[in-house]
């Protein structure tokens, strides 16, 4: 997939289909495609994939953020031949578009990170894997063959354990290291509680860990022989409250690769951010899962923004569901944004083909909100396509 045939003719397959009584396996509408993604998951994986913090509020600020600019569209310009394309932190993008980092993704599917990764390298849009995976940094990147990613990392208590983590993704082609901040402890979440439902206690999400030589070092026997022990380990590990601003030189020291900070929110630790050297921060409440009440993540986006001043390259995610959507999050400054749980519904539905449906519509969605609002480039997109609600 590439600018060569716009995205948005994805549009015309689907009516040419239509001409032989074809239609859609799944809806192409984002809100039903949810429901019906969430209609056949069992409760714990349904909760755990769409519940939320406390009383959901992040997660309603996150969409109500939208809701709050309008696109407003300019007549009159060629936008026959379009662009989406660009290059973030050394990786190119063919839109600014990656897939955010999700764990666990076998609650959605069998075949978890692996249909992800087949399906989003066959659309070409390049993926971020988790720490908390079902299948190891390792078997990622061959399911992705040479498409473009990156790992996600939740820094681990034990340094030396961070250490493998990072060299492992460096030896096996991940091209930049993305670490979260909002996830050193678990937030209060009421779907996942009421069902006590953690899958990592089964062993379920944690085979990067599990079959890391640094923390099968960590223990007394080897998992297969003692797994409770094991998933104590993995718990202590996870859970890292301490980690502060100075732990970025050890990062620093173990790779290369560019660094990005998800979880941003606060231009002060944005400032703070560039000051200790990082390529990219990533604005983010972690999809409204960690603290309840707190600001929409695309409010907080204009400040991080003004606050880096160009100095390193800001992303986003949380909250996005269409093409309107992100074309709003790159006017706002983002250089690119990550897509979350659409993609989620679709390996749920599909596997590997709903993936590739959800990410081809996505695309087709965006590849048209940019060109009938004017825009033949992406990097044409700015301030001035937007206009607050309140001014529509």
């Amino acid at each position: 997939m590439s600018d060569a045939v716009p995205y948005a003719n994805y549009q015309y397959e689907i009516y040419l289909r239509g001409m032989a009584n074809q239609r859609p396996a799944r809806s192409l509408d984002w809100r039903q495609l949810e429901q019906d993604a969430y209609n056949m998951l069992r409760r714990g994986p349904r909760g755990y994939i769409a519940g939320g913090a406390g009383l959901g509020e992040t997660m309603r600020a996150n969409r109500e953020a939208f809701d709050r600019w309008r696109i407003l569209p300019r007549m009159l310009r060629d936008v026959s031949e379009r662009s989406l394309s660009r290059t973030v932190l050394g990786t190119e993008l063919p839109a600014p578009v990656l897939l955010a980092p999700i764990g666990v993704q076998t609650l959605a599917h069998p075949e978890g990170e692996l249909a992800m990764a087949r399906g989003a390298a066959r659309v070409g849009v390049p993926l971020v894997a988790s720490s908390a995976a079902s299948h190891t940094i390792e078997q990622i990147a061959e399911a992705s063959g040479d498409l473009p990613r990156w790992y996600q990392l939740y820094w681990p208590r034990d340094r030396e354990l961070a250490r493998s983590f990072v060299q492992r993704a460096e030896q096996a082609g991940y091209g930049a290291i993305v670490v979260t901040l909002d996830t050193w402890l678990l937030g209060w979440r009421p779907a996942d509680l009421s069902e006590a439902f953690l899958p990592f206690l089964w062993g379920e999400g944690n085979l990067n860990y599990l079959e890391d030589p640094v923390f099968r070092g960590l223990l007394e026997v080897a998992p297969e022989e003692d797994m409770q022990a094991a998933i104590g380990q993995w718990a202590w590990q996870f859970a890292n409250p301490s980690v502060t601003w100075d732990d970025l030189k050890f990062l620093r020291e173990c790779t290369q690769l560019p660094i990005v900070l998800k979880g941003i929110l606060h231009p002060d630790d944005a400032r703070l951010a560039v000051e200790h050297g990082v390529e990219g921060v990533l604005v983010s409440n972690h999809g409204g899962r960690q603290v309840d009440g707190a600001v929409g993540a695309l409010d907080a986006l204009p400040d991080v923004v003004q606050a880096v001043d160009g100095r390193c390259e800001v992303l986003f995610d949380s909250g996005i569901r269409s093409g309107a959507d992100a074309l709003k999050a790159l006017a706002l400054g983002a250089r690119a944004v990550l897509l979350g749980r659409p993609y989620i519904w679709g390996l749920a539905l599909g596997g590997e083909e709903g993936v590739v449906e959800v990410l081809r519509s996505f695309l087709g969605d965006l590849d048209l909100a940019m060109a009938l609002s004017g825009y033949a480039n992406i990097d044409e997109v700015d301030m001035s396509a937007l206009v607050p609600k309140e001014k529509a």
